[in-house]
């Protein structure tokens, strides 16, 4: 399963680049929020959740996988360890898909 489904995030912003930079911008400074909670006893489910619907809504396919499991799984230490490899993952293609972008804004 792939990181970032480039396509859909593309049609997500219309090809924006600028919002393409906010987003990423935006899931990134949750993501710090999400892990925390989802390493608590409290809040994990509704960390696990939210990350899910948006990774999905951005084209993050392997972890909002991850966070599908993780939910069934009931917060099984192997499920939320997934999602934390997946979540920097996805955090990695987000950060390869916008240093391109990044330079173009540069200029």
């Amino acid at each position: 399963m792939i990181a970032l489904d480039r396509a859909h995030f593309a049609a997500m912003t219309a090809g924006d680049a600028a919002l393409q930079l906010e987003v990423i911008a935006l899931f990134r400074g949750q993501a710090e929020a999400w892990r925390v909670a989802c390493a608590g006893a409290e809040g994990w489910r509704e960390a696990v959740h939210t990350m899910k619907g948006s990774a999905r809504g951005i084209g993050l396919t392997a972890l909002a996988a991850a966070c599908e499991e993780a939910e069934q799984a009931r917060r099984e230490p192997a499920a939320l360890a997934r999602v934390g490899e997946a979540l920097a993952e996805a955090l990695a293609a987000l950060d390869q898909f916008a240093a391109p972008l990044s330079s173009d804004q540069a200029r």
